[in-house]
């Protein structure tokens, strides 16, 4: 049988991850783009309504630990099952990130680069680390490493999803709220007014989940009245972001440009030929999505 590759990258990009599928997969037939025998496709941001366009196909893998753009696709054959990434690599390029982050806005990076800029000198007050509480908004595998980076670094943590968790007490409590949801028709918009406003006055936000997450406006108006301190946003609605928009000159905002957490082809494809060939034993799948919950 064929695997369909189907992606919407860079000409480099997509050559990359043929080779490196091909030598995690050396029995199967692997091609890019569409392809009538194909009964397995792999995918990384294929075009609206390609999936639905190959009769044959019995299983969907993506390339990429979010489904949400796949989900997004109407003509999505739901009836198949869809495995979404599951790569150690990737939780633990994420904790690497959140942790950076975490430890800025601790030790009060932001305000010493405003600092520097006004040529002022002024040691400030330096709690330690386990007098700040980090909230985090999801608790799946990248939540998880996660919170056991933060805890070495000795920083307290809480974590909350649709399971686990407390997110009144979560939002009041913490110092720092770092997102790592889903992007759900639920979830969307999460980090709006209303949470704004049930978080600690001062406290700071890290968005490494997607742009849908944040309401913008309400950002910029939390940021204004000093009820968020600083934002840190690593992921948005428009990517690039635009260059007349109003996040990059804020003085209270940090952009980076969906760094986070980079899938690697050669670590991910051999993920995910070890769940190929859990689906051609007929075993159960690694990472299955349930387009019901949206993740």
């Amino acid at each position: 049988m064929t695997i369909a590759f189907l992606a919407r990258l860079p000409a480099n990009a997509t050559d990359q991850w043929l080779e490196a599928l091909r030598a995690a997969l050396p029995e199967e037939r692997i091609v890019a783009g569409l392809a009538n025998d194909a009964d397995i496709a792999v995918v990384a941001n294929p075009a609206p309504g390609q999936l639905a366009t190959m009769p044959g196909l019995r299983f969907i893998q993506s390339a990429w630990a979010g489904v949400d753009g796949l989900l997004g696709d109407p003509a999505l054959p739901v009836h198949l099952p869809l495995a979404r990434l599951i790569d150690p690599g990737l939780a633990t390029q994420m904790a690497e990130a959140i942790a950076a982050h975490v430890l800025a806005l601790h030790r009060q990076a932001p305000a010493y680069r405003d600092q520097q800029a006004q040529g002022v000198w002024n040691p400030l007050p330096q709690p330690p680390a386990a007098e700040r509480q980090v909230g985090l908004l999801g608790f799946g595998e990248m939540a998880r490493a996660s919170a056991a980076l933060l805890e070495k670094l000795g920083f307290r943590v809480c974590a909350w999803s649709r399971s686990h968790g407390d997110l009144d007490d979560l939002l009041a409590s913490s110092d720092i709220v770092v997102n790592l949801l889903p992007l759900t028709a639920q979830t969307r918009g999460v980090l709006g007014r209303d949470t704004f406003g049930r978080m600690k006055l001062g406290a700071s936000v890290i968005n490494v989940g997607r742009g849908g997450h944040l309401v913008q406006a309400d950002l910029l108006a939390a940021l204004a009245s000093g009820q968020i301190s600083h934002a840190v946003l690593d992921v948005f609605e428009t990517e690039p972001l635009p260059a007349d928009h109003a996040f990059w000159p804020h003085p209270a905002i940090t952009i980076t440009p969906h760094v986070a957490a980079a899938t690697d082809p050669v670590s991910a494809s051999a993920r995910i030929a070890a769940n190929i060939a859990r689906f051609r034993r007929g075993e159960p799948i690694e990472g299955l999505v349930s387009p019901q919950a949206g993740y």
